[in-house]
This record gives C-alpha cells, structure tokens and sequence, in this order.
C-alpha cells in the first residue's frame, strides 16, 4: 500500500449539498429553503425545544422535588466487603488507597463504612464517615474505626 493508494472507507465522506449557485444546479433561486417566511431569511435560529406553537413537552410535564447543592455522597462500603477483602489478601489495615488498588473505590469518592456483615479480624478501618453499627461490629472485633 502506498500514500497515494489511501482512501476512506465506502460511504464514511458525505458530500455536501451545493446550494445558490444558479437555476442549472437544481438549487439556485430559493436554495431549498421554500419561499418567505422567517426560515428562508439568514440568521433564522429557532428556540431549542421548539415544538411548531404547540406547548412544549419541557413545559407540558411538571416540575417537582429540588437539588440539594450541598448534598455530600459517599460510596458505600458493607463490613463483609471488608472482612473477605481483609481474608484474602491478609490485610489487618483497611484504607482509602488499598481499596483503590483492589479496584473497590475511586480516588475523589468519598468512603462511608455501612453496616452488613460481621467482622471476625480486628481491623483498623479508615474512612470518611462509618454508620453506628459499623463502628460498633469493628470494636467488637477488636479493631478501630479511624475518620480521615
């Protein structure tokens, strides 16, 4: 194969419609746009969601419920997760980064320890936020839960 063999693939390059060059084109006089009227003229832009002075369906369905901005999500986490995690790569300590390297948390999340499962090891667990009976499984099995 050589440079000047090379060609796009069969239908990938579309060409364009040549419009205003003259009655012989086939598109001169109008230039496919009809007669008068706001869309023949340049600069014609319609609204976005224009639906021809029918309601629009943005303002046919209702509005409800709100957005809270200063709404903090976390990816949740079970102790079981935890406990066959700490099972099977023999870990005593559980963090944000180990986590990451395992592939069971994303580097901007933040972490929150939720409550399924039990914990047979003592663990030390470091997250953002651990709900009350996750805290208490830990320290029951003798580890620590550790805020960051």
């Amino acid at each position: 194969m050589k440079l000047n063999e090379l060609k796009p693939a069969e239908g990938s390059v579309k060409v364009n419609k040549r419009v205003g060059r003259g009655q012989g084109s086939g598109r001169g006089g109008t230039s496919t746009r009809g007669h008068k009227g706001a869309q023949s003229r340049s600069g014609y832009s319609k609204k976005k969601g224009f639906e021809g002075g029918q309601m629009p369906l943005q303002r046919r369905v209702p509005k409800f419920g709100f957005k809270n901005i200063n709404r903090v999500e976390y990816k949740g986490l079970n102790l079981d997760t935890l406990q066959t995690l700490a099972d099977q790569y023999k870990l005593t300590e559980i963090t944000p980064e180990i986590l990451m390297e395992h592939g069971l948390f994303s580097k901007n999340a933040l972490l929150k320890v939720l409550g399924r499962g039990e914990v047979k090891t003592a663990l030390t667990v470091k997250a953002n936020a651990f709900t009350e009976k996750a805290t208490q499984a830990i320290e029951a099995a003798g580890g620590k839960a550790e805020k960051i």
